[in-house]
């Protein structure tokens, strides 16, 4: 459905215009949820990688959208989660610095694992003009995992640099990975190969 000319960039809140968007999973994240020790390892190997990643999505006219559990607290915001996870006695802090949003980023509060899931990313999604996703993020094997099954069923082209995504094991990263490259058509080269210009077009 075209969206109506008097809305087309829902007053003003969405000044881009871009067939590509960089989503950002769950990077924002303090860590101190069960289980977090095995994954705070293996994210902090690859958050070097996302922020060349965004880098490189920033300078391409790229839009980055943050998309982040709301930690189960329906009185959330995004900047207090943001402040929370920068303080250094947070686990996650490391990450939360070397990635934390632009003034000009996107942000999504999500409740479950998908990003799309009652969320308003399909909308934002919509007034971007947003054809091809490019995921990273959180756990690879679950929330990136549950976003590019619901991204697919939306017939988005879909990358995840495999370079840019986490598990909490190398194994389920893997498998994870290729479950995505197999049933979901994802591209998973590595963002050093990954060209933003490259995929312009391929809606056509």
């Amino acid at each position: 459905m075209a969206v109506p000319a008097k809305n087309r960039d829902l007053h003003g809140n969405v000044p881009d215009n871009s067939s590509a968007v960089l989503v950002l999973v769950d990077v924002i994240n303090d860590f101190e949820f069960e289980g977090a020790e095995r994954l705070l390892g293996p994210a902090l190997a690859v958050a070097d990688a996302i922020a060349r990643l965004k880098r490189k999505a920033k300078q391409s006219g790229v839009p980055v959208i943050y998309v982040n559990d709301n930690f189960g607290k329906w009185q959330s915001d995004f900047r207090k989660l943001l402040n929370h996870c920068l303080d250094e006695q947070v686990k996650g802090c490391q990450i939360a610095r070397l990635l934390a949003p632009d003034d000009d980023d996107y942000f999504v509060l999500k409740p479950k694992h998908s990003a799309f899931y009652s969320t308003t990313l399909d909308v934002l999604l919509d007034y971007l003009g947003a054809k091809t996703l490019v995921l990273a993020g959180f756990a690879g094997n679950i929330c990136v995992l549950f976003t590019a099954n619901d991204a697919y069923l939306r017939d988005f082209h879909l990358f995840v640099p495999g370079d840019c995504v986490a598990s909490e094991s190398e194994e389920e990263n893997n498998y994870a990975l290729q479950q995505m490259a197999k049933v979901l058509k994802a591209d998973i080269r590595k963002s050093t190969e990954l060209e933003f210009s490259n995929m312009e077009g391929m809606d056509e």
